[in-house]
C-alpha cells in the first residue's frame, strides 16, 4: 500500500467569493481500514480554488467503517468540513450514488466528485480532475485508467479485467457512437447541474449503475472529458460479480440503442433534449409512406393533407405541381409550400369546403393519433365533398410487426416518443383491422401495402441499412402481416345504402320507359 499523503494543515476554510463549491464524495463499504487513509490524501490545496466540503456515506458495512470515519474526521487536521453518513439498509454501489447526489443537489453544490473508500483511485489527482469542471468546459470528468498504454496492466490492473473492460468499452462505443477510452472508471466528477438533468434517480441499484449515467449524460448532449489516472490494486475486496456486470452493462447499453430506434422505451433513457413528441421526420429517399404517396398521387392534382402542417409532403407534391391544402392543429412557422392552410383539431367536425375538389386526401401517420378514429372516418364517409371519385391515401404502424411481437414475447410492451408504440398513439392497428376501419365506415379499400421498418433513418444510408430493408422486403412477401412495420391504403367512398336504393329506384322506372307495352 502507498504512503498515506498528508498534505498541508492549514485551517482555512475555503469559503470565499466566486469560489465554487466542490462536495468530495466518499462511497465506503467495509472501508474501515482505509477511509481515514483516502482523507488524508485530499490535496489541501484544493481549498485555494474551491469551497470544500468532504461526504462520506457508509453503505450498511459490517465492519466499522462509520465509526472509524467519525474518529477520522474528528483526530485530523482537515481544512474542510467532513460529514459522515450510514445507510441503515445496505442500497448498492448504485444506490449510494444516489442518495450523495441528492444531497449535493440539495445543498447547492457545483460540483461533486466521487471517491472510493477503498483508495482505489488517486485522490491526488482531485484538482487536476476537477480543473475542467471549474472552467467550464466540461459537464463530466472521467479519470482513465487506459488513456496510457500499459499503464493499468503496470499498475496491476488482472489481464481479464483489462480484456473485459477493452471489450466492453468496444461495444459501448460502438452502440453509442461515443470515442471513450474506458465506461468502468469509478473515478468521476461531475457538474451538479448536469446531474439535474438526467433522470439518475431511475438507474439500477447496483454497479452498472456506472454505465447508465454515462448513456444518460450521452443522450442529454452533456460533454465528457476524460483525463488519465494512475491504477491501483491493491489487497481491497472485489464485490462485483464480472460476469452479471458486464451482461447488465450489455442489456443497459442495447436498451438505450433500442430506445432511439423506438423499439423499446426505458424513462431512465428519455433524457435527449433535442427529441420532442412534436417532431416528426419525413420518411423520403427510401420505401416509406411518403415516398410511396408521392408516387401514387397524380401530377397537378388537388390533395389535402390532413396532419401534414410540417410541410413534409406539401413540398414533395408542390414539385409534381399539385396544389396541397395543410389541415393541422398547429400552423407551422412557414407555410410557403401550402396553397392554402388551415388550423383546425382533426379531433373536430371539419368544413365541408375544405375538401372541394380534392382529388385526393391524405393521411399519412394521423388516425392512430386521434382520440376516435372511426368516428374520424365516418366524418369523412359523411361529407357531400368527398366524392367517389376521391382517393384516400392512409398509412399507420402495424402492431403486429415482428419485433413489436418478440417484444411481447419477453414481456414488454411500453410506449415511447417515437415508432409503433409512440406515446402519442391513441390506438393501435395490424393491416387488418386498419383495412377493416374504412371497410366499415363505409370505403372500399383498392390496395393495401405493406412496408419495411425506415432502417436509413436509424442506420443511415449505408450498407447496413440497405441490407436490413432487403431483408425486411423478403419478409414481405412471405408474412407481410409479420414483417411490415407499416401499411398504407387507398380507399374510396362507397355508395351508401340509401343511394344504391334510388338507384335502384330510378334505374328500375327508367327500365320501365324504355320497355315495349305488352300485349
Amino acid at each position: 500500500m502507498a504512503k498515506p499523503a498528508t498534505g498541508k494543515t492549514r485551517k482555512s476554510t475555503g469559503r470565499g467569493p466566486g469560489k465554487p463549491r466542490l462536495l468530495i464524495f466518499v462511497v465506503a463499504y467495509n472501508a474501515e481500514k482505509t477511509i481515514g487513509w483516502v482523507l488524508q490524501r485530499i490535496p489541501h490545496e484544493l481549498m485555494d480554488a474551491y469551497a470544500v466540503e468532504a461526504l462520506i456515506i457508509d453503505d450498511a458495512s459490517h465492519d466499522d467503517t462509520f465509526l472509524q470515519a467519525e474518529r477520522d474526521k474528528a483526530d485530523m487536521s482537515l481544512p474542510f468540513p467532513v460529514h459522515v453518513l450510514r445507510n441503515p439498509v445496505n442500497q448498492g454501489y448504485g444506490g449510494n450514488q444516489k442518495i450523495g447526489f441528492r444531497y449535493a443537489i440539495d445543498n447547492g453544490f457545483d460540483i461533486v466528485a466521487l471517491v472510493h473508500g477503498d483508495g482505489q483511485y488517486a485522490p491526488e489527482c482531485l484538482a487536476e480532475l476537477a480543473e475542467p469542471l471549474r472552467q467550464g468546459t466540461a459537464d463530466a470528468v472521467f479519470g482513465s485508467r487506459m488513456l496510457t498504454r500499459g499503464a493499468a496492466l503496470k499498475g496491476g490492473m488482472p489481464l481479464y479485467k483489462f480484456v473485459g473492460n477493452k471489450i466492453l468499452t468496444g461495444f459501448q462505443n460502438w452502440a453509442l457512437r461515443t470515442d471513450l477510452s474506458e465506461f468502468h472508471s469509478g473515478y468521476r466528477l461531475y457538474s451538479v447541474n448536469a446531474l439535474r438533468a438526467v433522470p439518475f434517480h431511475l438507474n439500477a441499484q447496483v454497479f452498472h449503475f456506472d454505465t447508465q449515467i454515462i448513456i444518460q449524460l450521452v443522450l442529454a448532449k452533456k460533454r465528457i472529458l476524460e483525463l488519465p489516472i494512475p491504477t491501483y490494486y491493491g489487497d481491497e475486496i472485489c464485490h462485483v460479480d464480472g460476469l452479471r456486470y458486464a451482461w447488465d452493462v450489455f442489456v443497459a447499453t442495447f436498451k438505450a440503442r433500442c430506445q432511439e430506434y423506438g423499439i423499446f422505451y426505458d424513462r431512465a433513457y428519455d433524457c435527449s433534449p433535442d427529441v420532442s413528441e412534436e417532431v416528426y421526420e419525413g420518411k423520403l429517399g427510401f420505401e416509406s409512406p411518403h415516398s410511396a404517396s408521392a408516387d401514387l398521387i397524380a401530377p397537378d392534382s388537388t390533395v389535402v393533407d390532413l396532419g401534414g402542417g410540417n410541410g413534409v409532403m406539401a413540398g414533395v407534391l408542390n414539385g409534381k405541381g399539385c396544389r396541397v391544402i395543410g389541415v393541422d392543429r398547429d400552423k407551422p412557422s412557414d407555410v410557403s409550400n401550402f396553397a392554402r392552410f388551415l388550423k383546425r383539431d382533426l379531433n373536430k367536425p371539419l368544413p365541408d369546403e375544405v375538401f372541394a375538389d380534392a382529388d385526393t386526401v391524405l393521411m399519412l401517420d394521423v388516425i392512430e393519433h386521434l382520440s376516435d378514429p372511426e368516428l374520424f372516418v365516418d366524418r369523412l364517409r359523411e361529407s357531400p365533398t368527398i366524392t367517389t371519385g376521391t382517393t384516400l391515401i392512409a398509412s399507420t404502424g402495424n402492431v403486429a410487426f415482428l419485433l413489436t411481437r418478440l417484444s411481447l414475447m419477453a414481456g414488454m410492451f411500453n410506449y415511447g416518443k417515437r415508432g409503433i408504440l409512440d406515446r402519442t398513439h391513441t390506438r393501435l392497428f395490424t393491416m387488418r383491422t386498419f383495412q377493416r376501419l374504412f371497410d366499415q365506415a363505409g370505403f372500399d379499400v383498392l390496395s393495401t401495402r405493406a412496408l419495411p421498418a425506415p432502417f436509413p433513418l436509424a442506420f443511415g444510408g449505408g450498407w447496413v441499412s440497405n441490407a436490413l430493408m432487403a431483408i425486411n422486403n423478403v419478409g414481405l412477401k412471405i408474412l407481410p402481416n409479420l414483417f411490415a412495420y407499416q401499411v398504407l391504403i387507398t380507399a374510396r367512398k362507397r355508395p351508401t345504402l340509401d343511394e344504391l336504393l334510388n338507384d335502384a329506384v330510378t334505374h328500375s322506372e327508367e327500365r320501365r320507359k324504355d320497355a315495349s307495352p305488352i300485349g
